[in-house]
C-alpha cells in the first residue's frame, strides 16, 4: 500500500514538473527550438567529422610509392577515390607538381582552408545558442516576474500569497530551462571544436609528410 502511494507521488511530482514547463510561457517556445537545433548540429557535425577523420592507414605510403614511381596518375585516381580532407589536399598538391614547392605548398594551404570551413560550418550557430538561450530564459523570468507584481500591485489586500508565489516560481522556469540548454550547447560547442582541431592537426601533419616525399629521392 505504502509502495502504491509513493509511485501516486511521484507521478504527481513528474506531471507537476512538466506542466511548470507549459506554464513557462511563451518564451519556452523558442528555448525549445533551440534545443532541437544544438541537437541536430551536434549530431551532424560530429558525424561529418568522424567521417572527415576517416583515413586508410596505407593512403601516405601508397602515394609515396606512386610519386616514387612516377605513377602520378593513378596518385590522383587513389585521391579521388579516397575523398576526404586530406586527399583532397594531396591531389591538389600532385595537380601542382613541376612547380616551386613553395607554390605546391601554398596550394595545400588554400585547399585545407576550404576544408577546415567546412568542417566548421555551423559551429558559430552553436555557439550563439549556448549563449543566447540563458538570456533568452532570464528575459521569459523578468517578464514573468512584471507580471506577478503587476498582479499583486493591482490585487492590493485580496491578492493570495501562494498565487504570487505560483506566479513566481513558474517565471522562474524559463531561467533554468535556458542555464540547461546554454550550459549543454556549451559543452557541444567545444567538443565539437576540440574535433575540429584535432582533424586540422591531422591535416597539417600530412601536409608535411607529403611535402618531404617530395624532397625524398627517388627510389
Amino acid at each position: 500500500m505504502a509502495e502504491g502511494m509513493g509511485d501516486v507521488v511521484q507521478e504527481e511530482k513528474t506531471l507537476s514538473i512538466f506542466s511548470l514547463l507549459l506554464k513557462g510561457g511563451w518564451v519556452m517556445i523558442p528555448l525549445a527550438i533551440l534545443s532541437l537545433l544544438a541537437v541536430y548540429i551536434f549530431v551532424e557535425r560530429m558525424l561529418a567529422i568522424r567521417k572527415a577523420s576517416d583515413e586508410d592507414t596505407h593512403f601516405m605510403n601508397n602515394i609515396r610509392d606512386f610519386i616514387h614511381d612516377g605513377r602520378v596518375d593513378s596518385a590522383k585516381e587513389l585521391c579521388k577515390r579516397t575523398d576526404n580532407p586530406i586527399a583532397r589536399m594531396i591531389e591538389k598538391g600532385i595537380s601542382r607538381l613541376g612547380r616551386p614547392l613553395s607554390d605546391i605548398s601554398t596550394a595545400i594551404e588554400n585547399v585545407a582552408r576550404l576544408e577546415v570551413f567546412k568542417l566548421e560550418k555551423t559551429l558559430a550557430t552553436m555557439a550563439t545558442i549556448a549563449g543566447a538561450a540563458p538570456m533568452l530564459g532570464f528575459l521569459g523570468t523578468v517578464i514573468g516576474m512584471i507580471r506577478a507584481f503587476h498582479n499583486m500591485a493591482t490585487g492590493g489586500a485580496n491578492i493570495e500569497v501562494n498565487a504570487l508565489a505560483g506566479g513566481i516560481y513558474e517565471a522562474m522556469v524559463t531561467t533554468a530551462a535556458g542555464l540547461t540548454i546554454g550550459i549543454v550547447a556549451y559543452v557541444g560547442y567545444n567538443i565539437l571544436v576540440s574535433r575540429v582541431e584535432k582533424m586540422v592537426n591531422k591535416m597539417e601533419a600530412r601536409s608535411i609528410e607529403f611535402l618531404d616525399v617530395l624532397h625524398e629521392p627517388a627510389k
